[in-house]
């Protein structure tokens, strides 16, 4: 996914834990777009997702899952997500959406 999206023209900062996603987030708490995986070595609930919402609250994160229940979709929603998706999907159809998601933070425009 990291190098589908370099190849489109994004920056992308990869992390595999959830600590090093908050760390991430601390450091620069200015994303356009978090692709969020539901479940990490040290985290499987939401708790994550709310604090990248409260640290960085103009991202658009897209929360991934190969657990879509109906609970941890409409949490995260509520919780501000921009977008749920289900695993497996398309890496060309994750960049579209990527590019949906880094638009709308942007107010439309395109960079």
């Amino acid at each position: 996914m990291s190098e589908t999206l370099a190849d489109r023209g994004y920056e992308v900062v990869e992390t595999g834990d959830a600590k090093g996603a908050r760390s991430a987030v601390d450091a620069d708490d200015d994303f356009d777009v978090v692709l969020l995986d539901f479940r990490l070595p040290d985290s499987d609930d939401l708790s994550l997702l709310a604090s990248i919402r409260r640290a960085s609250p103009h991202a658009q994160v897209i929360l991934m899952t190969a657990f879509g229940r109906a609970d941890v979709v409409r949490g995260a929603l509520e919780l501000g997500a921009y977008r749920v998706v289900s695993k497996p999907f398309e890496m060309d159809a994750i960049a579209d959406l990527v590019a949906q998601a880094s638009a709308a933070r942007s107010g439309g425009k395109t960079h």
